[in-house]
């Protein structure tokens, strides 16, 4: 059940944070949804995962224990925000978790058999940039004068480490799966594109930090490895625009936008909309709904038939596509600057998540 509690706090955590961003401080409003809603439910996702791609059994208990120590993270974090001691302490229970999910994915992968799946990098990758995220935001109370830099650093490691190599890893084993279409050339393209994308990364978080002209280049490397998965897409054809397939069609989609966007930034050729604000709407929310509508059947009725199963995710994709719509509309209304671009976000969002209460709650067919 940890991954189920994991995904209702992250929906909840999603819905609060874009309802209530007109009156928050960003920093609040961010960690609220990323530290709060992202993180934990990594945590949980990597766990269920990971055995799958190295075939060993499943995650230990000890593992269960990786989404709370998140959570008492964004905790101090928060409170830290709001003027209470502890904010200096924030990273560091997150940053236990991270390095002990880390070593946990070591030993798995020595233990398989033959090679594990090479999406098992990504995630490694992920959590190496989740760590070097965590010590930049550790580092802050000691480094005052560097802060910004820091500040930087934590963002653009979080955002396009752990949140962009994670997802992407992710997806191109998810798609195939939602449309029940084999990618006989996902395993070969995760193989080349990691350096790729893990040298993207390190170049946009550096180069935003201190040397704009890396983060050019390292944006110009994520736009590769984006098109090139981007298309891969074509051989599912109408099936990525099923009401299971279509979140994850418009989570593909608005990365690349983010990455568009951010590009012509830094260009100067556009003004900026906050790339953290941009990117929940435009990718997070329709990425994490979509594969909810696949991975919430499997942790909540765990080791039973599939057609059951198939139940449950039908009625938890029910109303994809005008919930994609509302997360659309809110990435738009984001690059106009209007104050209340996230609430058609929020509606979508808590929409989704009242439906797949009632929708687990409903007893499954036979």
């Amino acid at each position: 059940m940890i991954p189920l509690a994991a995904a209702v706090l992250a929906l909840a955590a999603f819905a609060v944070a874009l309802a209530a961003a007109g009156g928050l401080a960003r920093p609040l409003w961010l960690h609220g949804v990323f530290a709060v809603g992202m993180l934990p439910l990594i945590f949980a996702a990597q766990r269920h995962f990971v055995p799958v791609l190295t075939r060993t059994h499943a995650a230990e208990r000890w593992t269960g224990a990786t989404p709370l120590l998140a959570l008492a993270g964004a905790v101090l974090a928060l409170g830290g925000f709001h003027g209470l001691p502890g904010l200096a302490a924030a990273p560091w229970p997150a940053l236990v978790a991270a390095i002990g999910m880390l070593a946990w994915m070591r030993r798995r992968r020595h233990a398989c058999l033959g090679a594990p799946h090479p999406g098992l990098g990504w995630y490694e990758a992920a959590l190496g940039c989740l760590i070097a995220a965590l010590a930049a935001a550790a580092a802050m109370p000691w480094l005052p004068g560097h802060w910004p830099a820091l500040k930087r650093l934590h963002l653009h490691l979080n955002l396009l480490g752990l949140l962009g190599l994670t997802a992407l890893g992710t997806l191109q084993v998810l798609v195939p799966t939602v449309t029940g279409r084999a990618d006989p050339g996902a395993a070969p393209r995760l193989r080349r594109d990691l350096p790729l994308a893990l040298g993207g990364t390190l170049l946009v978080a550096t180069g935003a930090a201190a040397l704009p002209p890396l983060a050019a280049l390292g944006g110009v490397l994520w736009l590769w490895v984006w098109g090139r998965w981007a298309w891969s897409l074509r051989q599912y054809g109408r099936a990525l625009l099923a009401p299971e397939g279509l979140p994850l069609a418009t989570a593909a989609a608005g990365f690349g936008a983010v990455l568009v966007h951010g590009g012509l930034h830094g260009a100067g050729l556009i003004a900026a909309a906050p790339a953290p604000i941009l990117l929940i709407p435009a990718f997070l929310l329709p990425l994490v709904s979509g594969a909810l509508v696949q991975l919430a059947p499997l942790w909540r009725f765990p080791g039973i038939a599939a057609a059951p199963h198939r139940a449950l995710r039908v009625r938890l994709a029910r109303g994809a596509g005008p919930r994609c719509l509302l997360f659309a509309a809110s990435a738009l209304l984001v690059l106009t600057g209007v104050r209340w671009a996230p609430l058609p976000a929020a509606a979508g969002i808590a929409w989704f998540a009242l439906q797949a209460a009632v929708a687990l709650r409903r007893p499954l067919p036979a």
